[in-house]
This record gives structure tokens, sequence and C-alpha cells, in this order.
């Protein structure tokens, strides 16, 4: 192998210099740059970074990803500043394609799209395995040869259950929970154990139409706009950092049933985007805010 491609981000207080550090360093390593994004955040001094590169081959070889790691950490503490010490950054192998696991309840829609496009190449993420808390889906994920686990839930045995999805995540070697449609709160201790690793998807009118049947909801106030919010959960329900959302312009012809239809749409454009982004390590946290560079 001549050559490895790698993605790193990094997230640190902003300051001069930071980019031509980590270009120096780069190429001080025989590595060259394919791809740089960068992001300062007035309002909250961060400053934010992606780079893709390729580490090419050398006198001594192919630069090991051990060698860019212990680098990267010693530059990495010289980004704090005085007293900061709140530097994140990751290092992955393009070629390492996450893993997911598809939570989903009785509505396939965005759990069906998901499949087809993983199968169809479209998606640069595995999906690992299905879960859910209902049996209504498991001829889709066996159509596709994809693991499923019906995990019923009460609130009797809530604790259980998400006792056994995080043993699944740990077996299955997750990266990534998305929640497809999953009709069940998560606790606040699952959420802050997974914390940046669970992805949702709802419809946008909320909190205007909360409950059931919002779509019908919706059309008795006539609406013009409807949408579709992807976002990272938190134990704040349905308040996660949001990382895409897709909106459709509506009008009095379309009945209850035609809203929920193109809702269902945009549910699956969004949610599909904000999973691929994910998986190309493309989305930072910015405290309540996501930073994307698409």
């Amino acid at each position: 192998m001549s050559e490895r491609e790698y993605v790193l981000t990094l997230s640190c207080p902003d300051s001069r210099g930071i980019v031509a550090a980590v270009a120096n360093l780069l190429a001080d390593h025989g590595c060259n740059i394919t791809e740089s994004q960068q992001y300062g955040d007035h309002y909250t001094g961060r400053f934010f970074l992606r780079m893709q590169f390729v580490a090419e081959a050398g006198h001594a070889g192919v630069v090991g990803e051990d060698v860019l790691r212990g680098a990267f950490a010693a530059l990495a503490g010289d980004f704090g500043g005085p007293g900061e010490s709140f530097v994140e950054w990751t290092l992955q192998a393009s070629n390492v394609r996450p893993r997911m696991i598809v939570m989903v309840s009785r509505f396939g829609h965005c759990l069906n799209d998901l499949l087809y496009r993983q199968r169809s190449g479209l998606l640069d993420i595995d999906i690992a395995a299905v879960v859910s808390n209902h049996p209504d889906l498991e001829f889709l994920a066996d159509s596709y040869g994809v693991d499923f686990h019906h995990l019923p839930v009460t609130p009797e045995s809530k604790e259980a259950q998400e006792e056994r999805i995080l043993e699944l995540v740990d077996s299955y070697d997750v990266d990534l929970v998305v929640l497809a449609r999953y009709m069940q709160v998560l606790s606040e201790q699952l959420c802050t154990k997974m914390s940046g690793r669970i992805i949702n998807i709802h419809h946008s009118f909320l909190p205007s139409f909360k409950g059931a049947r919002p779509y019908h909801q919706a059309h008795s106030r006539g609406v013009k706009l409807i949408g579709a919010t992807a976002h990272y959960v938190t134990a704040d329900l349905d308040e996660g950092p949001i990382i895409e959302q897709e909106v459709s312009r509506v009008d009095h012809t379309h009945s209850p049933d035609q809203l929920t239809a193109i809702g269902r749409d945009l549910e699956s454009v969004a949610l599909a985007r904000a999973v691929n982004w994910h998986a190309q390590r493309r989305v930072l946290l910015n405290g309540d805010k996501t930073v994307i560079f698409g």
C-alpha cells in the first residue's frame, strides 16, 4: 500500500496560526492535504477544522497512524491557551466505514430508505443491525440480510431494555445509533452514555403540533410549509443540536394523508443526509449547535 487517506477534525479555542500549524505538521510527516475547511465562531470563540489528507510513501515508507496521533496530540496541547483545556480532535482513516444500529417502531419509511441507500452504495456507513420495540419490520431487515432484534419495552422493562441496547452497541462495535421513527423516549442515562452518537428524525412542527396526528393538526391550521429535522439526541426531548432540516411548500389542496406522505419523504431525505455527514466526519458539535462542513 503506497499511501493512506485520513480525516482530521479539530475543535478548540480560536487563536492565530492553527491552520498553519496543522498544515506544517502534515507537511513535515510527508502528507498532502486534499480537502480543508475551517470556521471560527465569533460568538463562542471556538475554532473548527476538518482536513482530509493523504500520507504518501517516502524513503521510510508511509507514516503510521500511531505516529500521526502522537504528533497531533502534542500539537493539540498548544491550542488550549492559558487556562484552557477544552480541545477535541479525531483522526480516522477514511477507508474505515463506521457502523450503526437503526432503531425503529412501526413506521418503516426511514429504515427502508437507509437500507436501500446502503445497498446502493449511497451511504458511507454500514448498518450492523435493526432494533425495534415491535416485530412488524423484521421482514424488511431480513430482506436486506441485516440482523433484527425485537426488544419490547414497558415502563417496568425500560431499564433492562436499554441495557440490552448498549450490549448490542458493544457487540456490534457500533459508532452510531439512528432513531428512524423510534417512538420511545430514551432515558437520560442512555443519552448521556451515547452523547453525540445518537441521531433522531421527526417532523418540524414542534413545538406547535405535539402528540398524535401532527399532520392532521397542521392541516386543520392551514400550514403552508412542512418539514423534517434530524438532530443529535440529548436528555432534552427533541431539542438536541440540529444537523439537517428539509422543507416543502404545501397549500390548501393537500389532504392530511398527502401532507403525511410528503412529510415522510422529507424525513427520509433529512435523516439520510445527517447520517452520511456524521459518517464522513463532517459534523462538529458547537455547544447546542453544529458546524457542518459540506
